[in-house]
């Protein structure tokens, strides 16, 4: 992990290394190098190597390795572009305060309160350290209900409608194993949260997984609420597969788009990777759960096994669909943080930071899912999201980069002991240093929008310019050229409205000032129109 031990704003300062290097013609070249180096970042040592590049084939270079990457500059054609230096006047640490997002939400209130339980991460260590549960469980139901939760991750809730006060919970599935246990206190707590809302009669339980799946848990001590022992619940199963599916599911894309692109086969090979299958499924079960809140015949509750899978990826998705609030840039950023990184999504685990161990079988492309789900919404209401493309792209980016702190480790308690926020810089302070690059010029802000995407497969693509970016024959439109001419119909009109309230002014100055004639019609300042 680089270190931000110069100044935790400037992501990098360029060091230029004169080299003379001999082409294949033979010719002496004095090049002048930028190698790009983050503060803590120190070249270790460098070496002229071959690079057989998939696309163009063997190509002269030099490699540079650092405390922290390798850096490959060619020198014969260009093969990577330096990033520019940018500067950093946002401290992303400071995006999410989880008590002012519960306070958006009008939370606590006479239903729902803020406990401290977890503070010292004491009722389980891959939860958040602060928790909103209902008002009528005390600290003490809430350690009896941990026991019979995996990994003791209690209900708890993510997010309530502002209107009917439905509400989306979240937790891990119950500990009910092969002889079908059963936990008064744990039948008791989902009771209390189904009475939150006085208008609905039965608490909805999505569980993600596959039933065969759910009842094979039952063998490792985990299982599902059945319906004798939850009277007053309604369970779904919503057939969404687990981590190793998705594994290799990605895998199969990887070989069907890298090095080379099988056209001929395209649609065949594209479609036995089944990734669009498990996005269709995923985008199903969100919609479920937004459809039933929204609605508001239902709160509901989500687990998978652990609960930081599946569940963020339902969660999160729905939240998206019901609340205009995190399709804004900021909203997005807490929305992640949240949902993702606040209740323990195991980054470390499946990304594999720093592990030299590539078939450890925790690997899986779980958070990598829920962005491509959020760009098929984006595709389906291109005016809702204020985020564009190239937002979600760098995200994914720094997932896989170590650049930051903010996907490092797994969970909220080993962040607080690796003193994170105090060593790295947070991925939000770039982005919030330069939002104009990220915005999508199409969005309209619309306040109480409820988005359903067309989860069908007649609606889903393949994200050619994340998954494809990186082949030269894939010719990719860069910037889009409507994006490209409404962005520049925008900056006129903003010239436009400039100068109309200059001439205003003048007038105003100009009307102001005793006349020292009679007026005429002529003096008068004409009333400025624009189209805009």
């Amino acid at each position: 992990m680089a270190s931000a031990s110069t100044s935790k704003y400037n992501s990098h300062s360029l060091e230029n290394e004169s080299i003379k290097r001999t082409s294949r013609d033979g010719v002496n070249r004095d090049l002048t190098e930028a190698v790009p180096r983050l503060p803590g970042e120190t070249l270790i040592t460098d070496k002229e190597v071959i690079y057989i590049c998939p696309f163009n084939g063997p190509i002269k270079g030099r490699v540079y390795i650092t405390n922290y990457r390798l850096y490959l500059r060619s020198l014969e054609t260009p093969l990577f572009a330096f990033l520019n230096e940018e500067k950093f006047n946002v401290d992303g640490w400071t995006v999410y305060n989880p008590v002012e997002e519960y306070r958006r939400q009008g939370l606590p209130n006479h239903h729902w309160r803020i406990t401290f339980i977890n503070k010292c991460y004491e009722l389980c260590d891959t939860y958040p350290a602060l928790l909103v549960v209902p008002y009528r469980a005390s600290d003490d139901d809430l350690r009896r209900v941990a026991t019979f939760r995996s990994r003791n991750r209690i209900p708890v809730l993510s997010w309530i409608h502002p209107e009917n006060k439905t509400v989306i919970v979240r937790c891990s599935q119950p500990l009910v194993g092969m002889s079908g246990k059963r936990n008064k206190d744990d039948e008791k707590y989902l009771d209390v949260i189904r009475e939150t809302n006085k208008q609905i009669s039965k608490l909805t339980i999505y569980d993600a997984r596959p039933s065969v799946n759910a009842v094979a848990n039952k063998a490792t001590g985990g299982g599902y609420e059945s319906d004798d022992a939850y009277h007053n619940a309604e369970l779904f199963f919503l057939d969404i597969h687990n981590i190793h599916v998705m594994r290799e599911s990605l895998k199969k894309v990887k070989d069907i788009v890298y090095p080379n692109v099988e056209e001929s086969h395209w649609l065949s090979s594209l479609e036995s990777t089944h990734w669009l299958e498990h996005i269709k499924l995923v985008l199903t079960g969100a919609i479920q759960v937004a459809d039933k809140v929204s609605s508001g015949k239902s709160s509901v509750l989500v687990h998978c096994s652990d609960g930081w899978d599946r569940t963020a990826q339902l969660t999160s998705l729905a939240m998206l669909m019901l609340d205009s609030f995190y399709r804004s840039i900021e909203g997005f950023e807490i929305l992640v943080q949240k949902e993702w990184i606040s209740f323990g999504h195991k980054f470390a685990s499946r990304i594999g930071h720093g592990d030299k161990n590539h078939t450890d079988a925790d690997r899986s492309p779980i958070f990598l899912q829920f962005i491509d789900c959020v760009w098929q919404m984006s595709k389906q209401f291109p005016t809702a999201f204020e985020f564009n493309e190239q937002f979600l792209i760098i995200i994914l980016d720094h997932l896989y980069s170590c650049r930051f702190g903010t996907f490092l480790f797994n969970c909220e308690s080993a962040r607080e002991r690796q003193k994170v926020t105090e060593r790295t810089v947070s991925l939000w302070s770039l982005i919030n240093s330069n939002k104009e690059k990220f915005k999508n010029p199409f969005y309209t802000k619309e306040i109480n929008r409820v988005l359903y995407p067309v989860a069908s497969m007649r609606h889903l693509e393949l994200w050619v310019n994340y998954y494809i970016r990186w082949n030269p024959r894939i010719k990719q439109q860069q910037p889009n050229p409507v994006e490209q001419r409404y962005m520049e119909l925008l900056a006129l009109r903003d010239e436009y409205i400039k100068r109309l309230e200059e001439l205003q002014l003048a007038n105003s100055a100009k009307l102001s000032d005793p006349p020292t004639s009679p007026s005429s019609p002529s003096q008068m300042m004409p009333h400025v129109q624009t189209h805009f």
